[in-house]
């Protein structure tokens, strides 16, 4: 695949980019440019050793359409002007940045311009962006084009191609791969033989060598990127007791791994089970919830408990890094009803009232007595 050509980043210094055209529909750049972050300890720190916590959205679509659905650039806008995000998580497809997929004719020519255009509309309002590597193939390009269970060895030449063009950006933070599932604990970290345990009914279950996350996280490194790095444990980026038990990324030359958590309603934890395992990571590693969802309202539990409304004050409560999935109209559990952003009445208004700092306090059930 061809690498764009290079051009200028909007902060000082001098970074690995590409060709990015039809800016005038993007905001004007703000006077304060974004600072790189690292992972130190268990904080997310800036450059000016500053704490950054990340509050942010996911806007989904770039995984399975190559244009955006035309609504991609406007959500970007909508979550940081009219939802005051300082952090867009962007799931993407191998496939597609390659011009694998059926419907790309240009040799991934429009898609990658429009990563672009998504990346500087973010670093032009002061706003962060996790790239986020959310669909892959099983090793067969533009055949399988989905979830997978563990990253494949197309996503190793992923992350060679795409590490580079964002290597060192201010506003970047790579995501090495959206939940993997269904494997052990070693074959996470090292990778390995698989059968692939997809996520959607009448899908045949592929056989396919896997790369583990180590793997990911030492191609980005070798092509310079030092960039912030995300990675999501098992059980769909649920479980940290194989990261917590000696099974962290080894990092020496980059910035650091901060370690993620996607929390839904439909996990067989109560909320405050999911806190005290969240509490037990962030004693030790640094965190972000990059995907939760859920409806408010009573749950099944005795005494009954809000699920949503228990998960925001949590994560308000813990000061954790979050990025809620997701402002799409059809990406579920959605945030929004309708493509005029309206906030979904059960889980968008809710977030969108954490995000401007307005919602109210929730004090939830208190625990159940245990003989």
């Amino acid at each position: 695949m061809k690498t764009p050509a290079p051009s200028r980043w909007l902060s000082a210094g001098v970074f690995s980019l590409a060709t990015i055209t039809a800016l005038s529909a993007q905001p004007a750049p703000r006077s304060t440019p974004l600072l790189p972050l690292k992972a130190v300890g268990t904080q997310i720190l800036d450059s000016k050793n500053q704490s950054v916590r990340l509050r942010g959205v996911n806007a989904a679509s770039l995984e399975w359409t190559s244009d955006g659905e035309g609504h991609i650039l406007q959500t970007i806008n909508v979550a940081i002007q009219d939802w005051h995000a300082n952090v867009i998580r962007l799931p993407l497809s191998q496939d597609r940045w390659f011009g694998k997929a059926s419907e790309q004719k240009d040799d991934a020519k429009a898609y990658r311009e429009l990563v672009h255009q998504v990346v500087n509309a973010c670093a032009n309002q002061n706003c962060y962006i996790i790239l986020d590597l959310h669909w892959s193939d099983c090793n067969e390009w533009g055949a399988n084009i989905g979830q997978h269970s563990m990253p494949d060895l197309n996503s190793v030449a992923f992350w060679k191609d795409f590490a580079p063009v964002y290597a060192n950006h201010p506003a970047v933070i790579f995501d090495l791969y959206n939940e993997p599932h269904d494997v052990s604990w070693e074959v996470w970290i090292k990778g390995g033989s698989i059968t692939d345990k997809p996520n959607r009914r009448g899908v045949e279950a592929k056989t396919y060598n896997c790369a583990g996350m180590q793997t990911l996280l030492d191609t980005v490194r070798t092509t310079g990127a030092k960039n912030l790095v995300v990675a999501g444990g098992l059980d769909w980026a649920y479980d940290f007791s194989g990261i917590l038990d000696g099974r962290q990324l080894a990092d020496p030359t980059g910035n650091g791994v901060i370690y993620a958590s996607h929390c839904y309603d439909n996990k067989r934890d109560s909320v405050a089970a999911w806190i005290a395992k969240l509490e037990q990571a962030a004693a030790k590693l640094p965190i972000i919830v990059s995907e939760f969802g859920g409806n408010s309202g009573p749950s099944k539990q005795v005494p009954a408990d809000n699920w949503l409304l228990h998960v925001l004050q949590a994560i308000e409560d813990h000061q954790w890094s979050y990025t809620a999935w997701d402002l799409h109209r059809s990406a579920g559990p959605t945030l929004i009803s309708d493509w005029n952003y309206t906030p979904s009445p059960r889980f968008g208004v809710f977030v969108k009232q954490m995000l401007d700092g307005t919602l109210p306090a929730y004090p939830p059930p208190a625990p159940t007595a245990t003989k």
